[in-house]
């Protein structure tokens, strides 16, 4: 059993998860959405989030009522440390990079420094992290992040990584909480009843996210072992979904840097 399956295998089982992990995400509520019932059975991990979740152009903040970009950013802070004493996870130490919010992507290469430093310091057993879907570049851009700094460890025993999704785009319409393909065996979490009632609380914690996270069921929640993805190739055909946000963000746009990335870190 690799260290991936070792893992999968506790939170199956609603074990205590004792081994370093590390959960690298976007957005602060991205988190609860994906995993939120687990976060209480991790005894020694650390929450990274790219993103402060406060897009610079100011729509959100305003639209919100907040005054600056700086203040919404805060609010998005306070939330997630409500759900996470909500969702009985207050062990679980926190770091942001502070990045704005769709800008994720900009760097990747200097995105994928930075997580190689955190490896080297953590040294996590498994990350636990997002899946290549193209549902939000910002997501895309957490993966690449992880596995290009994963494998930029070279020998130096990289984690295991797990993957979750959120969602992606099929035929023109959202596709919530499944993976794209069946790339490896997934593991299904139904939640039982104080689980619901634990992630309930967490989600109701996001105020300013409520009219998204209207479009998510509390469970069940989706975990495999992460396949080894091609940055430079689309995670699927046809428009992905972030393109019809009117963001200015395009695929074709995504993978160019992916690949300047992967030159600039020698991973090509």
């Amino acid at each position: 059993m690799n260290r991936a399956e070792a893992v999968l295998a506790q939170l199956k089982r609603r074990e205590r998860v004792r081994s370093r992990i590390m959960i690298v995400v976007a957005h602060p509520d991205d988190e609860t959405i994906g995993l939120g019932a687990q976060l209480c059975r991790f005894s020694d991990a650390l929450l990274i989030h790219l993103t402060d979740g406060a897009p610079r152009d100011g729509e959100d903040a305003q639209r919100q009522g907040f005054a600056t970009c700086a203040d919404y950013a805060t609010a998005r802070r306070s939330e997630l440390s409500a759900a996470l004493i909500e969702g009985e996870a207050t062990d679980v130490r926190i770091a942001s990079f502070g990045i704005p919010d769709k800008e994720a992507f900009v760097d990747l290469a200097g995105l994928a420094r930075r997580l190689s430093a955190c490896l080297r310091r953590e040294r996590p057993a498994a990350i636990l992290t997002h899946s290549y879907e193209g549902g939000h570049p910002d997501h895309d851009a957490v993966a690449f992040g992880v596995h290009a700094a994963c494998r930029g460890l070279g020998g130096g025993d990289p984690p295991a990584i797990i993957e979750m999704p959120l969602y992606h785009a099929r035929d023109g319409h959202w596709v919530i909480n499944r993976f794209l393909a069946a790339h490896s065996p997934e593991l299904t979490l139904w939640l039982g009843e104080a689980d619901r009632l634990r992630k309930r609380r967490m989600v109701d914690c996001f105020h300013t996210q409520r009219d998204l996270l209207a479009r998510f069921e509390l469970d069940p929640e989706r975990l495999r072992q992460a396949p080894a993805y091609d940055f430079r190739v689309p995670p699927h055909a046809g428009a992905l979904l972030y393109e019809s946000f009117g963001w200015g963000i395009r695929s074709d746009e995504w993978r160019l840097r992916a690949k300047q990335a992967l030159d600039a870190l020698g991973l090509d």
